[in-house]
């Protein structure tokens, strides 16, 4: 009778004590699970501080020779614009001299063995940091049509030099900003932050300024003057 109730006795200190265990587990275990999921956000703007503008002339003949006087021609006319609107040598790159026959076509597609022209063109990038004028430029270059120029004009490109000290810059503002978040929503619960358990930085995106644009990709704005760069960081972070 004595041993039953010892071992009684025994069972009931082992099943009080491993629900204690058990206990204490879940509540551990139910502490860590408790976490707190947040989007941090932040935004930069900028001002491109290098304009690019490619753009080439064409000249047209009956013959290969003809073409190439027709573009020597168009040259000094062209170099003049340029100096006139302040483009230092330095800016300018001339890229080589591009020529090619134009073949007739009969009325089913088939060429008839006849060239009807010669054409020679010549390519000219300009960088300059003054991208206002970079800009300037690529509006007035048309107008060398009245000096029977044949200008065809890209659209310019506009950089910000250093752009990857930036975007580390912008990426550390949106996780602060994740913090500030988290820390507001744990204090109007009545709970206190605990450590950071995950983070995902979303892609970064290049907008023109006040732009709404995203991409799943991100965006990389050369088109724009003025631009912004934005992060998105996703937190996790412990409640305790």
């Amino acid at each position: 009778m004595r041993n039953n109730a010892l071992a009684a006795l025994v069972l009931g200190v082992c099943f009080i004590g491993g629900a204690a265990i058990l206990a204490t587990t879940w509540r551990g275990n139910v502490k860590v699970a408790q976490t707190l999921q947040v989007t941090g956000s932040a935004k930069i703007d900028l001002v491109s501080d290098l304009g690019r503008l490619q753009f080439s002339i064409q000249g047209r003949g009956t013959t290969a020779e003809d073409a190439w006087r027709d573009l020597q021609r168009q040259l000094p006319i062209v170099m003049r614009f340029l100096d006139g609107r302040g483009v230092p040598e330095a800016a300018l790159e001339t890229f080589p001299v591009n020529s090619w026959a134009i073949d007739e076509f009969d009325e089913r597609g088939n060429r008839t063995g006849r060239i009807i022209s010669y054409v020679s063109t010549q390519s000219f990038l300009v960088e300059l940091s003054d991208v206002k004028l970079v800009k300037q430029l690529s509006l007035d270059l048309a107008g060398l049509v009245t000096e029977s120029v044949a200008v065809e004009t890209s659209m310019p490109e506009y950089l910000y030099l250093d752009l990857a000290a930036v975007k580390e810059e912008v990426q550390a503002l949106a996780a602060e900003d994740a913090m500030r978040r988290a820390q507001k929503v744990a204090a109007a619960a009545g709970a206190k932050l605990g450590p950071i358990r995950d983070a995902r930085m979303g892609v970064l995106q290049v907008t023109p300024r006040h732009s709404t644009v995203v991409s799943d990709y991100g965006v990389n704005d050369n088109s724009s003057i003025e631009k912004q760069i934005t992060a998105v960081v996703h937190a996790k972070f412990a409640i305790e």
